[in-house]
């Protein structure tokens, strides 16, 4: 089965494409959206809150570290590129509950 267009799998882990919608009602991780993979925060795009709380949500969701979910691109744009380290991309898409689907 192909990976989802928001995944690339690196030797070390996998990269994550994200649409971050800050000052959402709640946080959550939505459907893909194209070639991203749509995320809620509550934090407003202020002093990097959004940014802390998407990277909260993900190591919450994934049970890992949040020292091995790193923002890599996108730091003050809603279209960012997560790393998650040492995480295969079955384990990430099971741990997340997205499919790949984009709409159905």
């Amino acid at each position: 089965m192909p990976s989802p267009s928001f995944l690339r799998v690196q030797p070390d882990g996998v990269l994550l494409a994200v649409k971050l919608q800050p000052r959402a009602s709640a946080s959550e991780i939505g459907e893909p959206l194209g070639a991203e993979l749509r995320i809620k925060v509550t934090a407003p795009p202020v002093d990097a809150a959004a940014n802390d709380a998407l990277i909260r949500l993900l190591a919450d969701r994934l049970d890992c570290p949040r020292n091995r979910v790193e923002l890599v691109r996108g730091h003050t744009s809603r279209h960012k590129v997560i790393k998650v380290h040492g995480i295969t991309p079955e384990a990430l898409l099971q741990k997340l509950g997205a499919t790949g689907r984009s709409g159905e």
